[in-house]
């Protein structure tokens, strides 16, 4: 593919175009990205520009067909972001972040069935409106349907006998013990008997036991392991384990409820959080609903949510055309000011330009871009990047190093930086590596 052909005049015409023939740049002093194909360098701190007001929101989507360089980029990205102060959390779905993770001095939280690590996702530090909007949404999308009035009920009311029951901290099997074996105080305060109860509630108890004693046993029955530290520079829960499991939106959100509870906790510090493949998120309705809202909380806990797609088609996944669950997911654009597209199919190219508003020579682009270079639609600007990586950074974020060698793409770079173990994470090579 022929990279976008370099811009083109007379030296009569030049005297009078230069120097505003390039865009000036982000007003950006911290995060190197790359090269700006029409400019010169390109830096990008989502925190600097909402400080001056170019973004109104920090949450940051990327997109890209496989191949095309969007894991390198959003790897670099939290790498570099680290470097800077920002603490990293990323969704793990595939195993892939573990070299960058010990790269920080940090070990990956690998969540499996039956694993000894575990979270909370009912965290105490989480308000009890929140528990309880998780445990309908775990509960409506576990049965397929809304919850009728007496579960809603029964449901809210077992939670508080949960955390009656636990001390303190409760947890989903507690809730679950609760609604199978409802007190006579729950009961009365619906005028029913605790009988009755537990047989209202009872398709609810059971479906929220599977994630407690079924195939996600060991996962999420118990109170968050004290090995996990969420004061790490950069926390990655390793999902790998359920990646092919039909469970796996489930699990995503008990996590994300964990991460937001732990955010909630407001210790000052800026966090970038990595949510690969979370379309999956969007395929059921309750869980769609119960992220948007915590979406937009992320102003308030100072948190850029970065969103890691295919392609837009996977919205499509969602559910039918037209349905609730796509009009949350497209819905969920909206709150995205930055956009990052690496090179799309000739069929995505009307979505793209319909869905991220790009203008007409924006979408022409798309087919056409190469490896390593993307679209940055940057607030109501736009740019085109090269991103470039240093040979130390290329091995950390490689995830086609099983297909063997690369041929002719190992970059030169200049000294690395260093991370606060001595081990280097350079981030402004002379050449790019372009790898994904």
């Amino acid at each position: 593919m022929r990279p976008p052909a370099a811009h083109r005049t007379t030296r009569a015409h030049l005297q009078a175009a230069y120097p505003f023939v390039a865009e000036g740049g982000l007003p950006c002093s911290r995060v190197y990205i790359g090269r700006d194909l029409f400019g010169s360098s390109f830096v990008f701190d989502a925190w600097q520009l909402y400080e001056r007001k170019i973004l109104t929101c920090l949450n940051l989507l990327v997109l890209g067909m496989i191949g095309r360089g969007k894991s390198a980029l959003v790897k670099s990205l939290l790498a570099r972001s680290i470097l800077h102060g920002v603490h990293g959390v990323a969704f793990d779905v595939k195993g892939e972040y573990g070299p960058l993770a010990r790269a920080f001095g940090c070990e990956p939280i690998r969540l499996a069935p039956g694993g000894r690590l575990r979270l909370n996702p009912l965290d105490p530090r989480s308000s009890e409106r929140d528990q309880a909007e998780l445990v309908e949404a775990l509960a409506a999308t576990a049965l397929a349907r809304p919850l009728r009035p007496e579960e809603r009920t029964t449901l809210e009311l077992a939670l508080a006998e949960a955390r009656h029951r636990s001390g303190g901290e409760a947890t989903l099997p507690h809730v679950v013990g609760a609604l199978l074996d409802p007190s006579p105080d729950m009961a009365a305060a619906i005028r029913t008997t605790p009988d009755a109860m537990a047989a209202s509630a009872r398709e609810v108890a059971l479906e929220l036991r599977r994630l407690c004693d079924g195939a996600l046993a060991g996962m999420f029955d118990g109170p968050t392991s004290a090995s996990v530290d969420f004061a790490a520079p950069l926390v990655v829960v390793d999902l790998s384990a359920v990646y092919h499991s039909p469970a796996l939106p489930v699990v995503m959100t008990c996590v994300a409820a964990w991460l937001q509870a732990a955010l909630s906790a407001d210790d000052g510090a800026r966090r970038m959080v990595v949510m690969d493949e979370s379309w999956r998120m969007f395929s059921h309705l309750a869980i769609a609903a119960w992220m948007q809202q915590s979406f937009k909380l992320a102003r308030s806990t100072g948190t850029m949510n970065v969103l890691v797609m295919h392609r837009l088609s996977d919205l499509g996944a969602a559910g039918a055309a037209g349905s609730h669950q796509v009009r949350l997911a497209e819905g969920l654009l909206s709150d995205v000011e930055t956009r990052v597209v690496y090179g799309q199919p000739p069929s995505e190219v009307e979505s793209a330009r319909e869905l991220l508003g790009l203008s007409d020579t924006e979408a022409r682009l798309l087919p056409n871009l190469p490896r390593g270079q993307a679209l940055w639609k940057v607030g109501t600007r736009s740019f085109l990047v090269e991103h470039r990586l240093s040979p130390t950074e290329a091995a950390l974020v490689d995830t086609d190093a099983r297909m063997g060698a690369r041929g002719g793409q190992a970059p030169l770079a200049d000294s690395p930086r260093r991370d606060r173990g001595g081990r280097a994470l350079g981030t402004e090579p002379a050449e790019p590596a372009l790898c994904d």
